[in-house]
């Protein structure tokens, strides 16, 4: 039976990996910014990449997995390994199926859809034909990350984390080896970053197929034929899709808004947006994954306390990361930037306009990491309807945010919404947990709350004050006063000693008030036999 150490164990398992694609993709955008900047071939490249990203969110990650790994585990558990494997062969015949042809209209109808993603590229010369090849080359990723998706299915079904969790590095390592290509060859670099995108998702679903060929569930080509487990899978999927991929439906919206401010906008919200994933992809990723087949057994067997008692633990180390996250970014975004981005193509008027996007981006991230941390409590009762209903409020406040502001405040109105969109979202569904009875924050939980927020509170002012000091003795290192950046080596030193200044603040006035204790840190060292739940 899983019990609360196990939701920590698995939450700093997943997390780990999760870190190093978050950083390997970091690398992926420092190098973009320092050898192709911000502008129109950026603006290309990363619309035509938003495109199958967006499917894959939508359809390949959380709602394939919420239709799919329950059923396999079913089957697995009441007929056999076999019949399992059946059960996931069929789900890879049809699914393959449905998106070559999806792939296909959707190559075909590519100019069409860019006028939809990216009405503002009509208006500058070559742009829409240019976008337009990129993203065909692009688009046939969605296929094998989506078939990726089902093996990693099958694998986490199966108690193996590791190395579905370890697959988006993969990608990261292609595109920076694509554009790395391109820069020694001296080609368009957009233009190989598209086809690295192409290779990666072979990459990746070649990694997955092999583990899982090492546990004894390599997958057959058979005649598609819709069972009753694949209609029931897809019945699962399609009110899950829109819900669980809300947040790549934001990031479209907000690029459709970019695309009509100007050239370069489209890329000041994509970088300000990388620097905000990292920490909503690590906390996010970790809390979902840890957190959903936990609440499922549990409230299905009856355990209904166990639940309550997870889902506050969930929230509560979702807050504990995200907190002092947010502040930190919000405090240090443009050294950030600064020392992140500031290379090659990328220009002091480019720094100041994603520091400024990423500010008004950090306001929502708890909220996003909550949302994760949220939305198993509907799952795991198999409500699927709630979590689509405030997503769609969330997604509708979020663009009449963006078309408020944009032409006053530009691409940074666009993130303010965005921000505002995501605490929306976070207060309905707890709202209605609260009132189902089905969220109830136990005396930890309320005690702890307004401990994390002083705690964050100390660390950003230790931050304040510590970045005037690194101004006062190291100069405009980071280019802030107006003056030019100063050297890579003093500006990323500065930046250390005040991520690192920060951290220590946090850690100490943390476990001062009693916001954190080192029971936590011990139950992250704690391992059990069997499979992670």
């Amino acid at each position: 039976m899983s019990h609360p150490p196990s939701l920590f164990r698995t939450f700093a398992t997943v997390g780990s990996y999760t870190m190093l694609s978050r950083v390997a993709g970091f690398l992926r955008e420092t190098l973009m910014a320092t050898f192709i900047g911000a502008g129109a071939a950026s603006d290309a490249f990363f619309v035509a990449f938003t495109i199958p990203n967006l499917f894959r969110s939508l359809f390949a990650e959380g709602a394939f997995s919420a239709g799919f790994v329950p059923i396999f585990a079913q089957t697995l558990e009441r007929d056999g390994q076999e019949k399992a494997k059946q059960f996931a062969d069929e789900a890879f015949a049809v699914l393959t199926v449905v998106l070559l042809i999806f792939s296909a209209v959707m190559m075909i109808a590519m100019p069409l859809v860019l006028y939809v993603m990216a009405p503002g590229f009509e208006h500058i010369p070559g742009q829409m034909e240019r976008t337009t090849a990129l993203a065909r080359i692009a688009f046939p990723y969605l296929l094998f990350v989506s078939l990726t998706s089902l093996q990693s299915g099958v694998l986490n079904a199966l108690g193996r984390f590791a190395v579905p969790a370890a697959a988006p590095v993969l990608l990261n390592i292609t595109l920076i080896t694509a554009l790395l290509l391109g820069v020694g060859a001296d080609g368009d670099r957009a233009l190989f970053m598209s086809w690295g995108v192409f290779v990666a998702g072979v990459v990746q679903f070649v990694w997955l197929a092999a583990d899982c060929r090492r546990v004894g569930v390599g997958f057959h080509l058979v005649r598609p034929h819709l069972t009753p487990e694949v209609k029931q899978l897809i019945a699962r999927i399609v009110p899950v899709a829109y819900g669980a991929g809300i947040y790549q439906v934001n990031v479209v919206v907000n690029r459709i808004v970019a695309s009509l401010v100007g050239v370069g906008a489209v890329s000041w919200i994509n970088y300000a947006d990388r620097v905000n994933q990292l920490p909503i992809g690590i906390f996010g990723t970790a809390i979902g994954v840890a957190l959903l087949p936990l609440l499922a057994r549990q409230i299905q067997s009856g355990q209904e306390a166990a639940a309550l008692a997870n889902q506050n633990r969930a929230i509560e180390i979702s807050l504990l990361l995200t907190m002092p996250a947010a502040v930190g970014i919000a405090v240090l975004a443009e050294p950030i930037t600064a020392v992140v981005f500031e290379h090659g193509r990328f220009t002091p008027g480019d720094r100041h306009a994603v520091a400024s996007a990423l500010l008004a981006f950090s306001f929502g991230l708890p909220a996003y990491v909550l949302n994760k941390a949220l939305t198993p409590g509907f799952f795991g009762r198999h409500d699927t309807r709630t979590p689509v209903i405030a997503s769609t409020v969330a997604l509708v406040v979020n663009l009449t945010i963006n078309i408020a502001l944009m032409h006053k405040f530009g691409h940074v109105g666009i993130a303010i919404g965005t921000s505002v969109s995501a605490w929306l979202n976070a207060g309905l569904l707890s709202t209605i947990l609260y009132r189902r009875g089905h969220l109830k924050p136990d005396d930890r939980l309320r005690r702890r709350l307004p401990r994390i927020v002083i705690t964050s509170a100390a660390m950003g002012v230790g931050l304040w004050w510590g970045l005037g000091a690194v101004l006062r003795v190291f100069g405009p290192v980071f280019g802030m006063p107006g003056l030019g950046a100063g050297a890579n080596g003093s500006r990323t030193l500065a930046l250390i000693l005040l991520i690192g200044g920060g951290g220590l603040i946090y850690l100490l006035s943390a476990f001062a008030v009693g916001a954190a204790t080192r029971d936590d840190l011990g139950l992250l060292k704690r391992r059990r036999k069997g499979p992670i739940a």
